[in-house]
């Protein structure tokens, strides 16, 4: 089974609720029911993740299993004969399963799929959880099929199903009256904006409450949310400006500069000229515009940039960036806390093209 959906939107919860549903049935049954969550985040191998498993069915007497050093199939036998010892059924959640098949190949996913072939006391079930809709176009078409015979899809949270979560947990963690009207509205249509994370929302709600703290207000109001906003933002881009390799801080440095000078829609030709311009005043190398094609497509997927591809007609396509970092951070300062090129590329003067 394979659940999708954008990031906040209850798969993790909704399979942890069901899955201790299951454990009191089995247990009213009579029959045995083990359980096992993986992040394929943090266990994000083949071995790791078939260790782990095996780890959690281990009884006293048992030959301990390394974290690493035996052969990964070896591992798979013994995690196939504690799971016939055992008994029952067990359910295999693996959580961010597109992280695990993008590191390590669909080959873990063909032998978990396959274990109710090796079982006869025993039967096993394989839950995974994505946040990438068309993961499983990387998947083999035997993996794919077995993995993919009960789909289920966990649209976004519009702002209404937002603000009753943001209710209910107010309700439990507020006193009556710290709110001001207008703050779960609020806090509740701008996490809706960014793909209905509820986990947005209520981060959102947290902080804006110690803002309000903070400034020793009995009432949290609107303002307190937009500042909470800002907040988020900032922490969570900061971290990944500061540790950008220097070619791609030199990237987002033209890009800022030249929209810092008006232009908008910056071709990638302008884009490496400020570059290759930066790269001179520093006394760097530049890389070749093919290489920095593809740095381009790393900051829009890590989505620091925004870029699309527009046809020039005969003239072929070409790319258009343009930032996608908030205006509450300043990249610039920011990358050069970590990076002095930075800084001192920001202290040259630059042929820039303004907006016409």
């Amino acid at each position: 089974m394979l659940l999708y959906g954008v990031p906040g939107s209850g798969k993790t919860v909704v399979t942890r609720f069901v899955l201790g549903q299951l454990l009191d049935k089995g247990k009213e049954m009579g029959r045995s029911v083990e359980t096992y969550e993986i992040n394929c985040r943090v266990v994000d191998t083949k071995y790791r993740v078939v260790q782990s498993i095996a780890s959690q069915l281990a009884r006293r007497g048992d030959t301990p299993i390394p974290f690493t050093g035996w052969p990964t199939d070896r591992v798979l036998e013994v995690l196939i004969e504690r799971m016939e010892r055992a008994g029952g059924v067990h359910i295999l959640v693996l959580d961010e399963i597109d992280n695990l098949v993008a590191r390590a190949g669909d080959g873990l996913l063909y032998n978990l799929t396959s274990l109710n072939t090796s079982l006869k006391n025993a039967r096993c079930c394989l839950i995974g959880i994505s946040n990438d809709l068309h993961f499983t176009q990387q998947l083999d078409p035997r993996v794919s099929s077995r993995l993919s015979q009960e789909d289920v899809v966990f649209h976004p949270y519009g702002a209404p199903e937002i603000q009753d979560i943001l209710t209910e947990r107010v309700s439990a963690g507020l006193h009556e009256g710290v709110l001001d009207s207008g703050v779960l509205e609020l806090c509740s249509a701008l996490a809706a904006q960014e793909h209905g994370d509820a986990r947005r929302a209520l981060d959102l709600l947290r902080i804006s409450v110690q803002k309000a703290e903070q400034r020793a207000q009995k009432v949290v109001d609107p303002r307190h949310v937009r500042l909470a906003q800002s907040q988020l933002e900032y922490d969570q881009v900061t971290p990944v400006l500061k540790t950008l390799p220097l070619h791609q801080k030199l990237l987002l440095f033209s890009i800022r500069m030249n929209e810092d000078n008006g232009l908008r829609n910056i071709s990638t030709g302008e884009t490496y000229r400020t570059y290759a311009e930066a790269c001179m005043k520093i006394s760097v190398e530049p890389l070749t515009p093919r290489r920095i094609s593809s740095l381009l497509n790393e900051l829009d997927t890590l989505g620091l940039i925004m870029a699309r591809n527009v046809s020039k007609g005969r003239g072929g396509r070409s790319k258009q960036v343009n930032s996608a970092i908030p205006k509450a951070v300043d990249a610039i300062a920011t990358m050069s806390e970590s990076e002095p090129l930075i800084a001192e590329a920001a202290l040259g003067r630059y042929n820039l093209q303004g907006q016409l």
